[in-house]
């Protein structure tokens, strides 16, 4: 008889276990909890997660206001200069402080290398302007193997630069390539700028533009639309073309003024050699 109590008991109290035991697993429960448990996380992380997907504000933003109109955020960009900004526009390069308090342009030199870093960076300015021009808006004189080529800015009635046209057969001789450019320096609605239309109209434009720096009188009627002259002269105004004959390299660099045939040649040899 006691033995049958036991066994009863002993059962009675395995029923018991298991009911708490379903009650405790129970999947609606388990469901709120771990509902709950997410919303918490969920509430717990957001905040960082918001600071963290949040972008900083750009500096340049606040110092364009003091830039002059139709500067980009594009023309600003950290020098190496810690706190001051590089302000760049066509082939100008001037600097600006971090806090917009301080302007200044001039060359900016490395120390250790005595390496002209604002004239780097104007000499790839000058290069990326003209490159984005085909050769088809050029007038072009060229030897068959040219070892070197060079972008001149011209204007047909200048006396140097008719000089230097005049060197044509011995630069071309030398191994140079030269690519004209037009930059009647008188400006629009002159008669400068009118026989640059005229040599730019005429049916062979190489043999128009010879005649022309040789003073053969060109009927100013004879032109056509469109023409390069404009945007050329545009061109030659970012780069900081100041006078004429102005000649660019094929790295970017500036030679102003006439030189002769030979001392050129030498000249691209020598900045050759620097830029090695």
């Amino acid at each position: 008889m006691l033995r049958y109590f036991a066994v009863i008991a002993l059962l009675v109290c395995a029923a018991g276990l298991n009911a708490r035991a379903a009650t405790t697993a129970s999947p609606a429960t388990a469901a709120k909890t771990v509902s709950v448990t997410g919303a918490t996380a969920a509430t717990a992380v957001t905040p960082t997660t918001a600071a963290a997907t949040q972008q900083p504000a750009d500096p340049r933003v606040a110092l364009l206001k003091r830039l002059p109109a139709g500067a980009k955020l594009a023309d600003l960009r950290p020098s190496p200069v810690p706190g001051i900004y590089e302000f760049i526009q066509g082939a100008d390069v001037s600097y600006l402080t971090a806090d917009g308090k301080y302007f200044f342009d001039g060359n900016l030199y490395d120390m250790n290398t005595r390496e002209n870093l604002t004239e780097d960076l104007r000499a790839g300015a000058r290069l990326a302007l003209i490159n984005a021009v085909p050769e088809s808006q050029m007038l072009i004189f060229s030897p068959k193997n040219p070892l070197y080529t060079i972008t001149v800015f011209t204007d047909v009635d200048c006396p140097y630069c008719r000089k230097l046209h005049g060197e044509m057969a011995e630069l071309n001789q030398l191994g140079v390539r030269v690519r004209y450019m037009f930059y009647p320096r008188t400006g629009p609605n002159t008669e400068s700028w009118k026989k640059a239309e005229v040599v730019w109209c005429s049916p062979n434009r190489n043999e128009a533009l010879t005649r022309a720096k040789l003073g053969a009188k060109l009927d100013l009627t004879k032109t056509c639309d469109p023409t390069p002259v404009a945007r050329e002269y545009a061109l030659g105004q970012s780069i900081g073309v100041r006078g004429t004959p102005a000649i660019i390299t094929d790295k970017g660099d500036y030679i102003s003024g006439y030189m002769p045939a030979r001392e050129l040649v030498q000249q691209l040899k020598d900045l050759q050699v620097a830029e090695r």
